[in-house]
């Protein structure tokens, strides 16, 4: 069963590496492919892994039409009017999100993006903690794959240092994989502007348990946060510097202009979340943060004020 893995940025080409490794057929688009085909590597966004025989770099995007499996590894914020643009090579695939976040205009996760779009397509959602130099490398990797029955998909998308565990809580692994962002901007904030380890560490705590009211209210199971797509992603995501969202964070922290081109998804996730926590009154007090720090309507010291002057609770 071939696969085809749309969008090359640093993820995407990371995921089709793996699956090819093991001599499966595997199709990666891009957009503006550069020079991959010839120089058998993505050398804008994964330099120094070269791509497996058995990866083809495709030329159109209707050269996907063939595969079944269909990964879709673009941009959280463009994943609607992508799928919309090509609905009709989407039908009667199994399209496999690999973005995570949450849609600012509607609000929607992923897979609910591709149920609204692609009616005759079977959403699944791949998340979990995962770095793409990691996957590209081989070093063992383990995964959520959600889908309601998934496991002729977990089999296909397993390799050798990528381990799949299956969920059928689609709604859960990707409420985990998107707010997880938020928090790791937060935490980025933090050490940025020196308030230490012991900030983080609460930050992490505190916005887990944000998580948790989120995913209650959206009809997610709770324990499918405690899993690899919800604690897992969310303590390497607040604690490694290859994370975007925890470098956006740093940045913002320390006052440094801000990197212009990188895809940061808590940006808009934050915001999204922040919208619909207030019209369905839960307490999400770091995901308001952020966006204040983002909007500049806080300084990031009335920002951690703010935090601190809480009303006193039980944990």
């Amino acid at each position: 069963m071939s696969i085809a893995v749309l969008g090359a940025g640093a993820f995407g080409t990371a995921l089709a590496i793996s699956l090819a490794q093991d001599g499966r057929s595997v199709g990666l688009w891009a957009r503006d492919p550069g020079d991959m085909a010839t120089a058998r590597e993505n050398t804008r966004r994964l330099p120094g892994h070269a791509f497996p025989d058995s990866l083809t770099v495709l030329n159109k995007i209707e050269d996907a039409q063939d595969s079944q499996i269909i990964l879709l590894a673009v941009p959280m914020q463009k994943l609607a009017d992508f799928l919309t643009e090509n609905a009709t090579l989407f039908q009667h695939k199994m399209l496999v999100a690999c973005c995570k976040g949450i849609d600012l205009k509607s609000g929607l996760g992923p897979a609910e993006i591709i149920r609204r779009t692609c009616p005759t397509a079977t959403p699944a959602i791949l998340s979990g903690p995962s770095f793409a130099v990691d996957i590209a490398a081989g070093l063992p990797t383990a995964l959520t794959l959600a889908c309601e029955d998934g496991e002729a998909l977990q089999a296909a998308l397993s390799t050798s240092n990528l381990r799949l565990y299956r969920s059928t809580d689609l709604v859960g692994v990707e409420i985990g994989g998107a707010l997880k962002n938020v928090v790791a901007i937060a935490c980025g904030i933090a050490i940025g502007a020196g308030l230490g380890e012991s900030a983080r560490a609460a930050l992490m705590t505190r916005g887990y348990a944000e998580m948790q009211r989120y995913a209650t209210l959206k009809g997610a199971q709770p324990e499918t946060l405690a899993g690899l797509s919800g604690f897992g992603d969310l303590t390497l995501t607040c604690s490694s510097e290859k994370s975007r969202n925890y470098c956006f964070g740093l940045t913002l922290g320390r006052g440094e202009p801000l990197p212009e081109g990188t895809t940061v998804e808590g940006r808009a996730t934050a915001k999204a979340v922040s919208n619909i926590a207030q019209q369905a009154d839960i307490e999400m007090p770091i995901a308001q943060m952020v966006v204040a720090v983002l909007d500049n309507h806080l300084t990031i010291n009335e920002a951690v004020d703010m935090l601190l002057a809480r009303p006193l609770k039980e944990e």
